[in-house]
Parts: structure tokens; C-alpha cells; sequence
């Protein structure tokens, strides 16, 4: 075959660091620029990005070429270090070290577009800690509760 064609579609998902309140309506529209040119840097794209104040939720297409793991590394030290000197002291911000990465079927993608755009909603009535722990269970991630959420 002359080309490669993927559709790596993926809802990723991590917390500020010791899930302090961070992001604000003021933040997110810039934290998702750079997220997204960050992405885009590596040849991926950012689909949708929402936040609450203490995680956000990510849809990206990313390129074959690059680790899931070493592309969520890039977009987490990438964008706190502009949020550190956007911010200084004012904001010490800071992600949590792990993260949550689930795939999205074609099948899915406009459902999973409408659940991250329905964070606000969705966490009037629970919290990220139910929120992650029901997205691991109905995935089928094994997880020791102990350490989910350090």
C-alpha cells in the first residue's frame, strides 16, 4: 500500500494537580488554543476541548507516528508551562502526572462531541470522581481505586 490512512480518534481526559480549581471561563478558551496548536504541531487535531475547574476533557485525532503517552506528556508540560508564564504566581498551575485515554469509534464521535460540550451540565449532579470512575468501568479499564485518584 503506497499511503498510510489512520483515524486514531481519542477522548482523553486528566485533572489539575491535586484537582485545585484552575481553570476558569477566563482560561479555557486560551488553554484550548494551545492545547490545540500543540496537537497540531504534531500533526494531530484538536476536535473538542471543555473544561471544568479541576479536569478537562479532550477529543483529538492524533497521527500514527507519535505515543499516546508522549503526546499527552508534550500537551500536559506544554500547556502548563504557558499557563505558568501567561500566569506567574498568580496561578501556579499544574496537571495531575497521569491521565485517561479511552478510543472513539466513527460511530461515537458526535455522542462523545455532545458529552464533552455537556461537562457544565453533567457535574451539577456528579462529580469527576464518579464521572472517571463509571468511564473506566464501562470501558473495562481495571483500576485499583486506591490510586485512581492521587
Amino acid at each position: 500500500m503506497a499511503h498510510t490512512f489512520t483515524d486514531l480518534l481519542y477522548h482523553c481526559v486528566f485533572s489539575t494537580k491535586e484537582r485545585r480549581h484552575l481553570i476558569d471561563h477566563d482560561l479555557l478558551p486560551e488553554l484550548a488554543r494551545v492545547i490545540g496548536g500543540i496537537i497540531r504541531d504534531r500533526d494531530g487535531s484538536l476536535l473538542e476541548c471543555n473544561a471544568m475547574p479541576d479536569h478537562i476533557h479532550l477529543l483529538t485525532l492524533f497521527p500514527p507516528t507519535i505515543t499516546i503517552s508522549d503526546m499527552l506528556r508534550v500537551i500536559k508540560s506544554g500547556s502548563s508551562g504557558w499557563a505558568r508564564t501567561r500566569y506567574g504566581r498568580t496561578r501556579p498551575f499544574a496537571w495531575q502526572e497521569g491521565y485517561s485515554c479511552f478510543t472513539v469509534g466513527i460511530a461515537t464521535r458526535e455522542k462523545t462531541t455532545n458529552y464533552i460540550r455537556g461537562q457544565q451540565v453533567r457535574h451539577k449532579k456528579e462529580t469527576f470522581e464518579e464521572e472517571l470512575i463509571r468511564m473506566l468501568e464501562r470501558a473495562g479499564i481495571k483500576y485499583d481505586p486506591r490510586f485512581v485518584f492521587e
